[in-house]
């Protein structure tokens, strides 16, 4: 029986090279991000759906809600840098971390509230890509790590809620992403692991189906 996953964040980065490598291994697959063009450049190079929109809207969410009727696997993936250069929190904008955390933590929960009655009729999984910036004091990193810190908390309560329902949430670790370069140089993200390998890792834990929890894979 062919899985379906939906997956946000999809046009780049760890988005884009997990739906690759989910549509090698069969996976049917519906994609979503805010850049329209380059998500469907995505979706026809690897004979997906693409439903383009921004998951802090509430009717974009209901789309994807609509779009999936059968669902084994969501993966919570876009996010925000928020403010660059990174700030301390002494002068961090409230009105730019309250957008951060719309899009890093509300929106996510927003999507897994719609798609849970599809996931829990087909036992199916829940991927929170989270950070280190959750659990370590990076300076210039607490609005962004505070985001995350709430979404692995997120995570954790619903893993103990939904029983029937695998839920992970992954510390990829440092990728050679365009969000890495906006916070630390292109020169120093060109160091980082290629998202490509970490897809791989992810798409390994993906078919493994541990038990919920907390997973860093690099």
């Amino acid at each position: 029986m062919t899985k379906t996953a939906l997956i946000t964040g999809a046009s780049r980065g760890l988005g884009l090279a997990l739906a690759r490598s989910l549509a090698g291994a069969g996976w049917n697959l519906v994609l979503t991000a805010r850049g329209a063009g380059d998500l469907e450049r995505a979706a026809a190079e690897l004979g997906a759906t693409a439903v383009p929109g921004d998951v802090t809207d509430p009717e974009h969410v209901r789309r994807l809600a609509t779009a999936v009727p059968s669902l084994d696997l969501l993966v919570n993936n876009a996010s925000d840098l928020g403010v660059t250069p990174l700030p301390p929190l002494a002068d961090y904008p409230l009105a730019a971390f309250r957008a951060l955390l719309e899009t890093n933590v509300t929106a996510p929960l927003a999507l897994v509230q719609a798609t849970l009655p599809a996931l829990r009729a087909r036992g199916g999984a829940i991927v929170n890509v989270t950070s280190d910036a959750a659990t370590g004091a990076y300076e210039g990193w607490g609005g962004y790590g505070a985001t995350k810190a709430a979404l692995e908390q997120l995570s954790n309560v619903l893993a103990a809620e939904e029983p029937g329902v695998r839920v992970w949430w992954v510390d990829p670790g440092e990728m050679n992403t365009r969000m890495l370069a906006d916070a630390v140089g292109a020169e120093e993200a060109a160091s980082a692991a290629d998202p490509a390998k970490v897809a791989a890792a992810l798409s390994d834990l993906i078919a493994a189906r541990p038990a919920s929890g907390r997973v860093s894979l690099q």
